[in-house]
């Protein structure tokens, strides 16, 4: 197989297997399908996997296969619908067995703005971290309350507890003191306290270069969004800290505030952030950012060590240590983080390190 191949298309259950192919077949005629060129296009972090399906007449059609007792797709239809009302270049959802969790979607194009960054030079990705903000505002800005699920603080609380769960329990084998599980239940209620005090909007909650398509049409530019089924109704800050945060490439810090001074000077002339100063003062937004930031990376050790420790995926804890590395940087710059800062030096074993830059790993 050459490196260009896609990955052969197999299957792990016979009869799911057979349901899928008398699902094509019967859709084939009325959607112009050629169903003797499907291959996997790419698998995600759940139980998902998409397959890409050639028309008859040229082009292409994305399928998403979803097992209904291991993925709930309504949210992904509801979210999907809610995006494409709001002007967002999402996936339009063209036919959908609810029941086997089959789904066929148009396709946004073959590339993700991850792969098409260049890491070596931060600014030479401006324009596509532009077109980012262009689609994450574009969202925000058709927000309302009691749409999508609300981010509150059992959701910021649940998340947080993957960490000691997950990474520091089930990956590090390590069991919190009283003294220490202290310090984290502190921590994690500094944290809570001031993301739920930041204005709210539609939240996608892995805004990220992996889930933006970049455009193959040259009369639609906008960048594509995927991934977004998780969606709530939460922090501001959350989406643009995931955006510069990721999991998988990390930029000098200029290159973060840059982008982000950019988000913010839009957002504020819109209304987004009227809050607390927030629209005045960048150091203000920025300082909330982080702090929501922090929340995710301790999210986000504890998502990659469950998804290695139970389902079977060792690449994402591969990881972690960017991750530990974005905490770092954080805990370093405020006093309240400090005995987060020295938890996490005890568990790890290593050293403080002086120094703020989000330096690639």
């Amino acid at each position: 197989m050459s490196p260009s191949s896609p990955p052969p298309l197999t299957w792990l259950d016979p009869s799911r297997e057979q349901a899928f192919w008398r699902w094509l077949h019967d859709l084939a005629p009325q959607q112009g399908l050629d169903p003797a060129g499907v291959v996997l296009a790419n698998a995600d972090a759940s139980f998902r996997r998409y397959l890409r399906v050639p028309l008859r007449a040229g082009g292409e059609r994305i399928i998403m296969d979803a097992p209904p007792d291991k993925e709930n797709c309504q949210p992904f239809v509801a979210v999907a619908r809610l995006m494409g009302e709001a002007g967002v270049r999402a996936p339009q959802v063209l036919a959908w067995d609810e029941a086997q969790g089959f789904m066929l979607l148009d396709d946004l194009g073959r590339d993700t703005l991850m792969a098409r960054l260049q890491p070596e030079d931060a600014y030479a990705n401006l324009p596509a971290f532009v077109q980012a903000i262009d689609a994450l505002l574009t969202w925000q800005q058709a927000s309302r309350p009691g749409v999508l699920p609300p981010y509150d603080e059992a959701l910021l609380r649940r998340e947080l507890s993957l960490f000691p769960d997950w990474y520091l329990g089930q990956h590090r084998q390590c069991v919190l003191t009283p003294a220490q599980m202290q310090v984290w239940q502190k921590t994690c209620d500094a944290i809570v306290q001031r993301n739920l005090a930041s204005p709210s909007v539609y939240v996608h909650r892995d805004f990220m270069p992996r889930n933006l398509m970049v455009s193959d049409n040259p009369a639609d530019p906008r960048l594509g969004v995927l991934d977004f089924q998780d969606a709530v109704y939460g922090p501001v800050t959350y989406d643009i800290a995931s955006l510069l945060r990721d999991a998988f490439i990390s930029w000098d810090e200029e290159f973060v505030l840059e982008v982000t001074i950019r988000y913010w000077e839009r957002a504020r002339r819109i209304g987004l952030l009227d809050h607390e100063g927030w629209s005045e003062d960048f150091g203000e937004f920025w300082r909330a950012v982080e702090w929501m930031g922090l929340q995710r990376h301790l999210k986000v050790a504890g998502i990659f060590a469950r998804l290695t420790l139970r389902d079977g995926k060792p690449k994402y804890l591969a990881d972690a240590p960017r991750f530990l590395h974005y905490i770092r940087s954080t805990a370093r710059r405020y006093r309240e983080l400090g005995p987060l800062l020295k938890l996490l030096d005890a568990i790890e074993g290593t050293d403080e390190v002086s120094g703020y830059a989000f330096g690639r790993l």
